[in-house]
């Protein structure tokens, strides 16, 4: 008879796993492994991205995340993706293009709220 894990196992196994794959354990990870409840769909989320089978190799997956992070400002997540990305033969170029795409397209949206309100302001 096969014994199911508990919902603990479960969590110390996806925590050795970020722990392999990363280097360390993510803040935010650290914190829900606390609630195995909300820690293991989340984690099983990220995991199917960066992970799961997909069209995109894992290098565009991570410059897609970086560009993500550096236009939401998240500095810890930026450091990591571009860490995940290097691994996975992003080149210095490559790193920077992402970053910069990020930049203008995060530049534009504050442009975008910022306008509209000047334009309520001044038809």
């Amino acid at each position: 008879m096969c014994q199911e894990k508990s919902d603990e196992e479960i969590t110390k196994d996806i925590l050795r796993s970020i722990e392999r794959d990363y280097g360390f354990i993510p803040l935010v990870n650290e914190v829900l492994s606390e609630r195995p409840d909300l820690f293991i769909p989340s984690a099983n989320i990220g995991r199917s991205v960066f992970y799961g089978k997909c069209e995109l190799t894992r290098k565009v997956r991570h410059l897609t995340a970086l560009a993500a992070a550096a236009a939401l400002g998240a500095d810890h997540c930026m450091a990591v993706q571009m860490q995940l990305a290097v691994k996975f033969g992003a080149t210095r170029n490559e790193i920077l293009e992402t970053m910069q795409i990020a930049s203008v397209v995060a530049m534009t949206n504050a442009q975008s709220h910022a306008f509209r309100k000047f334009k309520e302001m001044f038809p």
